[in-house]
């Protein structure tokens, strides 16, 4: 399933919702007759319900769809605003760096470096304010950053709470898949000599469009990913070009640390930064900056300057 939190643009409450076809779906209206009990209402609480809660939903939204929709029930995509899937995650966002081999020799030619392959994932954090939608603008302060980056990469949402999770039953802890662009000011991560900064900055963590759920999606590392500016392709590779695949990357980083239901991991970026080409090539005012995961959907985030007051 697709799931997806909107709002319509003459109401600005998020609700949760489901995707068909080209129809987004409110959960109220098409299961809420039917739930009985609390119906969930945020895609987070949803989650953290667990899976029986999921089998549930899954099954009740099925028989709905089977049936003819009453009027009013669902809107066109063109006729709401997607948010986040998650739009206030409860914990910082975990992610990878140098994950992909290509990216990672790209980033030690930038810098004149030696390529060192990792033995254990890089992992760093983004801060849950940085999240923005999948359709919003990124807002870039000039005074702030001028040398802002993108980061096209598949983002994991934990379902199923676990510590020391083994490999072998890793992706068995995970609810969904998301695209996630990983906006990153260059020059912030290297003033501050660590990337946290660089990484948080209010809008810089487009994500979305969809979550879609695990059974759906199928296998993470055959995947293709890609970005686009301005139409022009920057990123095109596939996830099975991972150094560490979702399944490594859970197993590493939930030992002796509680990995919990709603936890966002994002998985790293394949080769093609701006910041890894000949010269480097930063994003501009107005620049259209697509991403995209196979099976997902398509990010699709304008950057309009917003300078600080």
């Amino acid at each position: 399933m697709k799931y997806a939190t909107y709002s319509s643009f003459a109401e600005s409450i998020p609700c949760l919702s489901v995707v068909n076809a080209n129809r987004i779906l409110n959960i109220r209206q098409l299961v809420g007759k039917q739930w009985g009990g609390h119906l969930p209402e945020s895609l987070l609480e949803f989650i953290q319900m667990g899976p029986a809660i999921w089998r549930r939903m899954s099954m009740l939204v099925g028989e709905c769809l089977l049936q003819p929709l009453s009027p009013g029930i669902g809107h066109s995509l063109e006729e709401v605003r997607l948010h986040a899937p998650i739009p206030r995650p409860a914990k910082n966002i975990v992610c990878l760096g140098l994950n992909y081999k290509s990216h990672m020799e790209e980033t030690a030619r930038a810098r004149g470096r030696e390529v060192k392959i990792p033995e254990v994932p890089v992992f760093f954090t983004k801060a849950p304010t940085a999240v923005n939608g999948p359709m919003e603008a990124i807002p870039w302060d000039p005074s702030v950053t001028e040398q802002v980056d993108y980061e096209a990469e598949l983002a994991v949402v934990i379902g199923i709470s676990g510590k020391n999770i083994p490999r072998a039953k890793a992706l068995e802890h995970v609810f969904g898949y998301m695209v996630l662009n990983d906006v990153t000011a260059r020059d912030l991560q290297k003033n501050h000599l660590q990337w946290f900064k660089g990484k948080s900055l209010d809008g810089f963590c487009p994500m979305g469009p969809y979550l879609v759920t695990a059974d759906e999606f199928g296998d993470p590392q055959k995947k293709r990913i890609s970005l686009r500016v301005n139409g022009a392709v920057k990123q095109d590779a596939t996830t099975a070009d991972m150094i560490f695949p979702v399944a490594a990357i859970i197993e590493s980083l939930s030992r002796g640390m509680s990995l919990e239901a709603g936890d966002i991991i994002s998985t790293g970026t394949p080769e093609g930064v701006g910041l890894g080409r000949t010269p480097p090539e930063f994003l501009k005012e107005d620049d259209l900056v697509e991403a995209e995961v196979e099976g997902i959907g398509i990010l699709r985030n304008r950057v309009v300057v917003s300078r600080h007051l």
